[in-house]
């Protein structure tokens, strides 16, 4: 009788833990969505190249900078010199900002002067507007939305 309660509660927790394993595969549970500090597009960043830019957004929308890569806030930046392609970050973290970006704003942008697919663009660091301040990755250029700095 002992011996197939445990047998019993054994198969229990067997069949416990098959059912988490599937569930979480189901989920597709994809982390920061290619946007975390390791990532192919957040080594992108270029100190080196860091300018800050004023204008007027001309247009907000969606993009994926990279191939496997979640949804991006994009701007388009109209400055003196022409427009210039803005990547915020991740429409995940930008949706959960107090700072909303819309079409009309006036901006200064700070960031990395980069190429991304093949077309110049800015992936941003810091944005004011107004008194409003959304910043985004520190000076070394890591995501403010990694939840970690390093040290050192």
């Amino acid at each position: 009788m002992r011996r197939s309660v445990v047998v019993a509660t054994l198969l229990v927790v067997l069949v416990s833990m098959l059912g988490s394993v599937a569930t979480a595969q189901t989920m597709k549970w994809h982390g920061s969505g290619g946007w975390g500090p390791a990532g192919a597009y957040a080594r992108m960043y270029d100190t080196k190249t860091v300018e800050t830019l004023v204008g007027e957004v001309v247009k907000v929308d969606r993009i994926v900078p990279m191939t496997g890569m979640s949804a991006g806030v994009h701007v388009v930046l109209k400055t003196e010199r022409g427009n210039v392609s803005v990547h915020l970050g991740p429409q995940w973290y930008l949706e959960n900002q107090d700072v909303k970006i819309l079409q009309g704003d006036k901006l200064e942008i700070t960031g990395s002067r980069v190429m991304v697919q093949g077309k110049p663009a800015l992936i941003a660091a810091e944005v004011r507007k107004g008194d409003e301040v959304l910043k985004l990755r520190d000076d070394a250029g890591v995501p403010v939305w990694a939840g970690w700095r390093r040290r050192g």
